[in-house]
Formats: C-alpha cells, structure tokens, sequence
C-alpha cells in the first residue's frame, strides 16, 4: 500500500548527517540505491542528491521490518529514526556518512518503482543512445549528478566574482534577425508576420554592444546559444557561454579579469591554484610550432621546418611541395622507431583523413636515418635532419610536405595523437594559454572572396589600417583579437571591437557586402555606431567546455542535463519532430519535400527531417 499522502516532513538531507548528529531522531526521503537483507536484519542505502545514508531494519519492529521486506531499488522512500554511530569494522569510508547509520522506527513508501531500462551502475554503463532515451535515470548516476552540482558552483562563482567587478548581469533576446552565416541559424517561423522568420542567438555579439553603446559600461549574462552545425565531442546544437563586454578597456585589461576570474572558479569549485598571468602566445608562433591555433602546450614535441634543408632533395613528394609554395616540416616521436609498418600505415590513414597525401618517414637507429625515405635522402640531409630535429638513437621522425595549411593540419594531429598514445601530458594539469594577433581575413579559395578569421566587428590593429588600401594586402591584416585555449581545447574567443562606422565599413567593403544586403542585415547597427560609441571590446569563454576540462569529461553530453546525440536529436522527447498540418498551414509552411527516415535508433526514426525549402 503506497504511503504517497502524507504529513511527514523531511528533517535532513541524507548526505549531509554526520557523527555530530548521533542520538538526533531524523526524517530522511530518497530513493533505495540497495538493499541487502541478512536474514534479520535489512539494511537500505538510502540516496539524495545531497548523497547516500546507511538505513537498519530491526525485526524487533515487526511492522516496519515488514515492509522493508518488501522494498526494491529505486522506490521512493521516507524514513524516521535515530541516527546511530557506526564502530570498527562496521564504518564505510568510501560514505561520506560512513561513520553514522538510522534506526528505522517508521517507514513510508512514498512511490514504486518499475524495473530499469538502464541499471544506475558507474561500472557497466548501458550504450549511450539508450542512457539518453532514459536521461532521467541516468542523472541519477553519482558521476554524472556530481558534474551537474559543480557546473552549479562554477557558474555561481561566476556570478559572485563578476558582481563584485561591477559587472551588470542583463538579458538579451533570443528571438532575433538571421545572421549572414544564416546557413547556421536554427529558423523560428513567425505566426503573426506571416512567412517571415526570426533567428535563435549563435551569440549576442551585436546586442552586446549595444549595450556598451546604451552605456552600461560592464556586462555579462550566462547565455544560451544555438548553432545548426555538424556535431562533436566538444559542440552541441545548444550551449551555453559566458558572455562579456566591458566599454574603456584594452586588451590586457580583459586579459586581467579572465586569468582572476578562471583562478577565482578554479580555486573555489575544484582546489585549483592556476598560475596567472597565463602566457601568450602569437598566432603565427603558435602555427609555426605546433601547427594549430588551440596548440596543447602540456607536452613538447614541436613541428621542425626543414624546408631549407630538402629544397634540392631528390624525393620528388618533397621537392613538390616546395615547388607549389608548401613547406617539408616533420614531428619527432621519442623512442618509437620500433613502431611496426601496421602502426606506421595508421598514423598514414590519419594524414590522409586530414587531405593530406600520406605520411613520410625515417627511423633514427645505430646512428643513422634508416627504413622510410631514408635512400632518397644524401648523406648531407640525412646529417642535417638529425641535427635540426634532435632526433636520438629509437626515435622516429614522421614528415609531411604539402601546404603550409595541410601540413600545420596533419601534424598537429599526428602530435596530438602521440600525447595521447605516450601519455606525454598529466590529464590532471590545466594548461591555459593566450592565442594572440589573429589576422582578420582569409581568403575561401572555394567560394573566391574574403572571409573574417573570427568575426566581423573587430578592431583592426592601428598600424594595418594602411593596408585596407590594396586587396594584396588584405592578409596582412592582423585584428586584436585572441582566443583562450586550455589542454588543446578553444574555451574562450573574443576581440576589441570596431566601434568606428567609417573602419566598420571598411570590413564590409572586404567581405563583398553591397548596400542593399548591410543595410537589410545590419542598418540598424550602423546607425547606432553613428551615436557616440565608446571603445569597447568582450569575451565569450564556453562553459560547457570549462566543465568537461575541470572534470575530465570525455564528452560535453557528460556536462549538459539533457544534451542532443551527434546527430542533433533528442532520443528521449523524440526531437526534433514531425508537426501538424494545421500548425504549418497557420504559419504558411508548406514542405517542398516529404521528411527523409535517417538512421537513427528505432525509438527515434522520425525525429530528424530536412526541409528543402519553405514557401
């Protein structure tokens, strides 16, 4: 008989009992995690989000002892009794209540429970899919709900340390105009504009700066962003970011209130002493050495550029690369010249995922360069690579030679993957590091035009100005814009804006904008730069991101309370989903196309659809 209508009131959260509390009469509620039954007495793990207590059963109290009998795991429970101190043997020092258990003297079954279609085990984790379609059980996994309360705690240290830097927390729509990266934008279609439509935020980046044009001086909002992009580890269709913009400041000065805010969370939620000021580190340099502009900087291992020492070399994949303006740089993989062919053709098959063409190599044994490339090399290259790249007896020398872009791109990888395979990097460090002098454009060779390297409402640095004047030399313009990266990870972006009209223009004139599509897009942000805006500049560190770092989580569905698969649904509310004809043809939608099945799981079949267009 269910006991769900009943006057008792819960006197302590389980979890937070102690020896302190021995002798007290208390009411705890939860849920059973266990229950082991000795043949006299039963005993419950009882478990809250505050943490699990130990319950006895005596048979003594007939009725209760009764009733506990009959308890599963996962039923509701409340239960009265005195709290008990545990002695010797009897103490659980994996419990933080391990010392202290209750007596039972009542109990109420508050509610039932069915068997689990997932087991709340941190050993045996059901396949994913299945944990998402059930994502209300699964947060009931210790691991999981401890990540959920420290992302509570960061954010409200968050909160704290930026209130009392007379920041103003404000909101901003999210409701808004599509961007020019529309094709990103997630579309609401509007039922009182009939066949118009309104964007979710990628970011409040224009809103932001209206406030400092408002005045406000200082603002920030935990902000939830939405980006209709292909998915990874590290990205969601929806995430949440830490948005600031601060008016009269300089690049240091943000640069200062970010290393103290990280030190200020790192130390309060986790015991973390980050060492500040955090170092910085130029784009170039930072391409130039290890190939990537999020570089993890725990291990060495460095790119080594040996094009001078190749450009007469007789190994046509290297003299073509340098023909076509590309470079021959190489990375070195300490003591693993007794890698096997197998292993050698799997580093390969990374380079080519990559677009690069293969993989060169040498092993460096018995005091020269051997297997690989090797008889292509002279003796005089083969002496050279050795001493630029500080090679050693066992080590083994991996090379690529094509563009510069393909090149930095294949071995920053295969770097990468050698920190992980070799363990090079204690996971536990917390590596920040300042990536600094962007340039602001790059040219898409694909779509023939010039792209912004960030974003488009940056400041370009003073004495690059001059170079606005020739399109040659549009790639030699740097912004003031600099990212924060963490253990190879991106956790922040962020700029000094232009908040000059004619130098804004400037920009748009770059990127190809005619008048008609900037003033339909952003007339109204023209106008407001027209009325006194001050110089201002912002940051958005992701704290999703942050959290996966501080807790070492693999995947940022591990930080998120009810994240979407890699394909972008939601298997447990079956999302995104078909809708009524009634609803469409209220909002004038007709679907040019019938919904296209994809391979989803079979609980979710229906719910992902393309629309080819909308009319």
């Amino acid at each position: 008989m269910l006991d769900f209508i009943s006057n008792e009131k819960r006197t302590h959260y389980a979890g937070n009992l102690q020896k302190t509390n021995v002798g007290e009469t208390v009411t705890v509620m939860g849920w059973v995690h266990r229950r082991r039954d000795l043949g006299g007495l039963i005993f419950i793990d009882l478990r809250e989000v505050s943490g699990t207590v130990q319950i006895v059963f005596n048979p003594e109290n007939e009725e209760v002892h009764a009733k506990a009998g009959k308890l599963r795991n996962e039923y509701v429970i409340a239960v009265t009794g005195k709290i008990l101190a545990r002695e010797g043997g009897n103490i659980n020092r994996n419990m933080t209540t391990g010392e202290i258990e209750i007596e039972a003297k009542s109990l109420l079954l508050l509610n039932k429970s069915e068997p689990l279609p997932v087991q709340i085990n941190e050993n045996v984790l059901a396949d994913e899919n299945l944990r998402l379609k059930y994502r209300y059980l699964d947060l009931r996994r210790e691991k999981l709900k401890n990540i959920l309360l420290l992302r509570h705690e960061i954010v409200f240290a968050i909160r704290e340390f930026l209130t009392a830097e007379r920041f103003f927390e404000i909101e901003t729509p999210v409701l808004m105009k599509s961007t020019p990266e529309g094709a990103r934008d997630y579309l609401v279609p509007s039922r009182v504009h009939n066949g118009k439509f309104f964007a979710l935020p990628q970011s409040p980046q224009i809103y932001k700066q209206l406030l400092m044009i408002g005045g406000f001086d200082r603002y920030f909002q935990i902000a939830r962003c939405f980006r209709d992009e292909d998915l990874r580890a590290d990205r969601q269709p929806e995430f949440t970011q830490l948005d600031m913009e601060m008016s009269f400041v300089t690049q240091a000065e943000i640069f200062d209130i970010m290393e103290r805010l990280f030190k200020f969370i790192f130390k309060k939620t986790i015991n973390v002493d980050l060492q500040i000021p955090f170092p910085q580190l130029p784009y170039k340099e930072s391409m130039r050495r290890f190939g990537c502009d999020k570089p993890d900087c725990r291990f060495g291992m460095e790119l080594i550029d040996l094009s001078e020492i190749v450009a007469n070399s007789e190994f046509k994949v290297f003299s073509g690369a340098l023909q076509n303006a590309g470079s021959v740089r190489c990375v070195v993989a300490k003591d693993c010249a007794t890698y096997s062919r197998k292993q050698i053709d799997g580093l390969t098959d990374i380079a080519k995922h990559l677009g690069g063409k293969g993989l060169a190599f040498v092993k460096y044994q018995e005091g020269d360069l051997q297997a690989g490339i090797s008889k292509f090399l002279s003796d005089e290259e083969k002496k050279n690579i050795i001493k630029k790249s500080g090679a050693e007896n066992g080590d083994l020398i991996l090379f690529a030679a094509d563009s510069n872009k393909i090149v930095f791109k294949v071995l920053a990888e295969i770097r990468n993957h050698f920190g992980r395979e070799l363990k090079l990097y204690n996971p536990k460090e917390y590596n920040i590091v300042w990536i600094t002098d962007f340039p602001l454009f790059e040219y898409n060779d694909d779509a023939n035009r010039w792209e912004t390297a960030h974003h488009m409402f940056t400041l370009p640095k003073k004495e690059h100005l001059k170079y606005f004047d020739n399109e040659a030399d549009y790639a030699k313009i740097e912004g003031q814009l600099y990212d924060m990266v963490c253990n190879g990870m991106e956790l922040s972006s962020g700029s000094i804006r232009c908040h000059n009209i004619d130098i804004q223009r400037k920009i748009f004139d770059v990127l190809g904008f005619a008048e008609e599509e900037l003033n339909d897009k952003f007339g109204f942000f023209l106008n407001a730069l027209k009325y006194g805006t001050p110089p201002h500049g912002g940051i958005a560190p992701g704290i999703d991101r942050m959290i996966m770092i501080m807790t070492g989580a693999e995947s940022i569905r591990d930080v998120i309370a009810f994240p979407k698969t890699l394909q972008a649904a939601d298997l447990m509310s079956e999302s995104p989903a078909e809708v009524s004809q009634k609803q469409l043809d209220e909002l004038g939608i007709a679907l040019t196309t019938k919904p296209e099945k994809q391979n989803l799981p079979q609980s979710h079949k229906n719910a992902k659809k393309r629309v080819d267009s909308v009319q």
